[in-house]
C-alpha cells in the first residue's frame, strides 16, 4: 500500500482547486492558526475556506498525518481487520464478511483499512464500513439520492457518507442493500 492511496491524492487536489492553495500553503495556514484540537482545526478549515466536513477532514487529517491510514499501513489487511474486530465485536464480522461478499461481485475497486473501518474506494469513496459499539455494523453510502427507505438514515450535509445503515446480523445484506451498494459503486467509478 503507498503511503497515499491516489483517491486520497485525487480527494487533495480537488480541495486545493476549491481554496485555491496548494498543500504546502494550506499546511502553513493549519499550523500557524494556533489550534491543536482536530476538530477545531476543521472549524477553522471549514469556516475560512467553505469546505464542507468531509473535505476539511481530509485537509486536517492529511496535514497533521492522523488520518488513520497511516497507523495501520504497514499491516496487512486482515491483520487490521483483525483489531477492528477483536473481543466484543468480533461477532460482528460475520456482517462484514457478508458485505464483502456481495461488492465483490459488482468489480474493481480499492478497500483501505482505517483504525476503527474501512474505506472502500473507486475514483472516491463509494463505501465505509466498520463496527459502531459492540452490538452493530454501520455502512455508511457516499451516494446522492436514493429511494426512500425505513433503513436508510439521511446524514447531515457535508458528512463523509450522504446515507447509513446499521447493520445487527449478516441477514440484512439482502438484495435491497446491494442495490444501493451498487449504485454507490456505479456513481464512485
Amino acid at each position: 500500500m503507498s503511503s497515499m492511496p491516489q483517491a486520497q491524492r485525487t480527494h487533495l487536489n480537488t480541495i486545493m482547486k476549491k481554496t485555491g492553495k496548494n498543500m504546502k500553503q494550506l499546511t502553513a495556514l493549519i499550523q500557524k492558526s494556533g489550534l491543536t484540537r482536530h476538530g477545531e482545526l476543521r472549524t477553522m478549515v471549514m469556516r475560512e475556506f467553505g469546505l464542507g466536513y468531509g473535505d476539511a477532514n481530509t485537509l486536517v487529517h492529511a496535514v497533521e498525518r492522523t488520518d488513520g491510514e497511516r497507523e495501520v499501513e504497514k499491516q496487512s489487511q486482515e491483520h487490521v481487520l483483525d483489531e477492528i474486530y477483536k473481543g466484543a465485536k468480533a461477532p460482528l464480522r460475520p456482517i462484514h464478511e457478508a458485505v464483502m461478499r456481495e461488492v465483490n461481485r459488482f468489480g474493481e475497486f480499492e478497500m483501505v483499512p482505517k483504525k476503527g473501518y474501512v474505506s472502500l474506494r473507486r475514483k472516491k469513496q463509494f463505501v465505509m464500513l466498520g463496527p459502531s459499539r459492540n452490538k452493530r455494523v454501520d455502512l455508511g453510502l457516499n451516494v446522492k439520492d436514493l429511494p426512500p427507505s425505513n433503513r436508510l438514515i439521511e446524514e447531515p450535509r457535508g458528512s463523509m457518507c450522504n446515507y447509513s445503515v446499521k447493520l445487527t446480523d449478516p441477514d440484512e445484506v439482502n438484495a435491497e442493500l446491494t442495490a444501493w451498494m451498487k449504485f454507490a459503486y456505479e456513481d464512485a467509478g
